[in-house]
This record gives structure tokens, C-alpha cells and sequence, in this order.
């Protein structure tokens, strides 16, 4: 698909084993999203460019340690970005305390886990998603 203006973006998320199931997919989307929001495709018409995210093992925080690889793999191409993003996940345990980072382990037990992209130059919520009450 080629969009005469500007870039086009497509991402691939690729699970350790299997083909891409729905999960992987709307994941594609919020990453595609925030890159979207950064990305100056305006520079480039009639081109595209393809992230392909391959996960090699998941200890948790998937969808923040996606988004901090897309950054560094967009800057390592040299492609112009308004801004930086970063990735950051959060869980609330049991008692209500707030885990930076939390483990597969400590996702599938907090009751709320919080992933978010923020804005380096602004300090913006690019992307939020919750998973829990």
C-alpha cells in the first residue's frame, strides 16, 4: 500500500512460536500508532517503512520492552522522529502498590497492569492501555 504524501509504516509482531493471533495484532496496531505519532513520514512519500518485532522470550512487560526496540530500531535507521518515545509498564499488586517493570509472573497476578508511551519532547501520553479492573 502506497500513500502518495507520505510513508507508510507496517509493523510485524512475531510470537516465539506459532503465527500471529490476535494478540500480536492489536499489539501491532498500538505500536504502529505511537510510531505514527513521531515518525515525520511527510519526508518520505512513496515509501515504506517496516517494523518487524520477533519476540525471543517474554518475562514480562512485552508491549513496553516492543516499543523501546521500535525506537531504537527507528533511530538506528536514521529516520526522522519530531520526538523519541519510550515504553513503560506498571502493575498494582494485591495491596495496591505500584510494580515498575513487573515479571510474567507478577502481570498475571496483579489485579491492574498499565502499559503506557510517553513523549520525549512534550512528555505526552503517546499510547495507554490497561489490561485488569
Amino acid at each position: 500500500k502506497e500513500i502518495y504524501d507520505k510513508a507508510t509504516l507496517e509493523v510485524l509482531l512475531r510470537p516465539k512460536v506459532g503465527l500471529p493471533g490476535v494478540y500480536e495484532k492489536s499489539r501491532e496496531q498500538m505500536i504502529k500508532k505511537t510510531c505514527e505519532a513521531v515518525i515525520l513520514g511527510n519526508l518520505h512519500p512513496r515509501s515504506s517503512i517496516t517494523v518487524v518485532l520477533q519476540v525471543i522470550t517474554d518475562a514480562g512487560s512485552l508491549l513496553s520492552s516492543c516499543l523501546n526496540a521500535t525506537c531504537v530500531g527507528l533511530m538506528d535507521a536514521g529516520l526522522p522522529m519530531s520526538s523519541l518515545f519510550c515504553g513503560v509498564t506498571c502493575a498494582l499488586d494485591a495491596d495496591g502498590n505500584i510494580l515498575l517493570d513487573p515479571t510474567a509472573k507478577q502481570e498475571k497476578d496483579a489485579p491492574a497492569v498499565l502499559t503506557f508511551a510517553i513523549d520525549s519532547l512534550e512528555k505526552k501520553i503517546l499510547l495507554s492501555t490497561m489490561k485488569g479492573t
